[in-house]
């Protein structure tokens, strides 16, 4: 570690030109919880996690439960009232301890919160011992309401999970039209982190049934999600849909084209930069989260996207 930063962090940021912004963002990177942090935490009721299973792949989840399902315990642990379903791709990977990449996100505020550590089962939950704590800013978050309470959650057992090892039609068509997805990945030494990745409809492209791509916006200069793919390829999405409470997971293999050409959607988020997705797992969760949420008002901070064009890194 180099600061804050492991040597994949400092090779992106090298690479991108950002070493002196990176080391100013740095300063928000944290071990501990603090106050408003805390407060923020107990008010929500949705939290992304991803981890690397014992075969090495990296998949993303979501957990969810009412408000004050998440505590932070003291300035360095955080208390998770929830585990995944028992067909979750994570679910058994939670049965013992394990690095823990986790994103706390309230769409409404477009507010989210970055966390990693430990974790280990509890009481019916999660106990994590937190080692980073981040402060993200609102960028390509789209603006959702969720349901009152579980309004929406089906009240009969939900269906068994769909797997495969790669997208059918309607999971292609999807994916396309998605604004929202969020990603794991993991270092080489298998720490991982969870990311938000948002965009315009279409900012998610479908290559084929086991590819995918999408740019990579301008950020904070981290490059915490970059940074770990340059030391370990794998990672996992997570795509909720939101009208449905169903959620989409993919693991499989990250590949950054530094130079992606023509972005087909010019301006300040223009980076250059696009990342390829190979997909080798696929697992479709019904009943994931509450459905009916609020149609998204999209993010000012999206880029166009062009009909007809691949849209590389915008």
């Amino acid at each position: 570690m180099t600061g804050p930063y492991h040597r994949g962090e400092r090779e992106a940021q090298l690479r991108a030109g950002l070493m002196e912004e990176a080391e100013v963002s740095g300063r928000a990177i944290r071990g501990t919880v603090p106050p408003v942090a805390a407060a923020f935490l107990t008010g929500q009721r949705l939290l992304v996690a991803g981890a690397a299973d014992d075969r090495g792949d990296v998949w993303a989840t979501v957990l969810t439960g009412p408000a004050g399902f998440l505590r932070a315990r003291d300035e360095h642990s955080l208390s998770i009232a929830a585990r995944p379903a028992p067909d979750d791709p994570l679910a058994t990977v939670l049965e013992r301890p394990v690095h823990l990449g986790m994103l706390a996100i309230e769409a409404a505020t477009r507010r989210r919160m970055r966390m990693n550590g430990t974790s280990r089962p509890q009481d019916g939950g999660l106990l994590v011992d937190l080692d980073q704590v981040v402060a993200n800013c609102p960028k390509y978050i789209q603006k959702r309401t969720p349901p009152e309470a579980d309004a929406g959650r089906p009240a009969k057992a939900r269906p068994p999970a769909r797997r495969s090892d790669r997208l059918d039609e309607g999971q292609r068509r999807f994916l396309s039209g998605a604004d929202t997805f969020f990603i794991a990945t993991a270092d080489e030494h298998g720490r991982a982190d969870a990311s938000h990745r948002g965009g315009n409809p279409g900012f998610l492209q479908v290559l084929s049934p086991t590819r995918v791509r999408w740019p990579d916006y301008t950020g904070n200069a981290m490059f915490l999600t970059l940074g770990n793919l340059l030391t370990n390829p794998r990672a996992g999405l997570v795509v909720p849909d939101y009208a449905t409470g169903t959620t989409l997971h993919l693991t499989g293999a990250a590949e950054i084209v530094w130079d992606a050409g023509d972005s087909g959607g010019a301006g300040p988020a223009d980076t250059g930069r696009a990342i390829e997705f190979t997909v080798t797992g696929v697992a479709e969760l019904p009943g994931t989260l509450p459905a009916g949420w609020s149609p998204p008002a999209l993010s000012r901070f999206n880029p166009p996207v062009t009909a007809g064009r691949v849209p590389s890194a915008v």
